[in-house]
């Protein structure tokens, strides 16, 4: 399997943001306890199928989420799908998480857990199915989803690794 060359994308004007998690941190020092708030936020948008996800840490949680957001611009990825749904199937595996997401009817809607429907729907894909395997974690499952998602292709690609015209595919 060829290594897979991942681009990364200027930001754009028209990112949605959405809040994955926010998870209470708490530091135990010799003076007691330091609390803190941990975010993990999913930019993208829709219309250019660009995606991107970050975690910011702060002492509140509005600043958590704003430096979130500040890390997933810098993390965009552009994703090859389809019109309504996406190519083909895809696994993508981090930590103990592994997600399958495959392509879908029209009308099917998103079939996803909250983490994985977060990504999928900052993407804007409308029709996919989607199986989370192994750990339920957010921050696995989002970057898992990232992962298969990355291997997506197109058909010009393909063909291109293959050495055969389009037409042939």
């Amino acid at each position: 399997m060829p290594a897979t060359v991942v681009k990364r994308v200027e930001a754009t004007a028209n990112l949605k943001e959405q809040v994955v998690s926010i998870n209470r941190v708490t530091k135990v020092v010799k003076g007691g306890k330091n609390l803190s708030f941990s975010a993990l936020v999913v930019v993208g948008d829709p219309q250019a199928k660009i995606v991107g996800f970050g975690t910011g840490k702060a002492k509140e949680v509005p600043a958590a989420i704003k430096k979130g957001i500040e890390a997933a611009k810098k993390n965009l990825r552009r994703i090859n799908v389809l019109e309504t749904t996406i190519a083909h199937a895809a696994t993508g595996r981090f930590g103990a998480g592994l997600v399958l997401i495959k392509p879908a009817p029209e009308g099917t809607g998103v079939i996803a857990g909250s983490a994985v429907r977060a990504v999928i729907q900052a993407v804007g894909i409308p029709n996919v199915l989607t199986k989370c395997l192994g750990s339920r974690n957010p921050h696995n499952m989002v970057k898992a989803t990232m992962a298969a998602l990355v291997q997506l292709r197109d058909k010009s690609e393909v063909a291109d690794l293959r050495g055969i015209p389009m037409e042939k595919m």
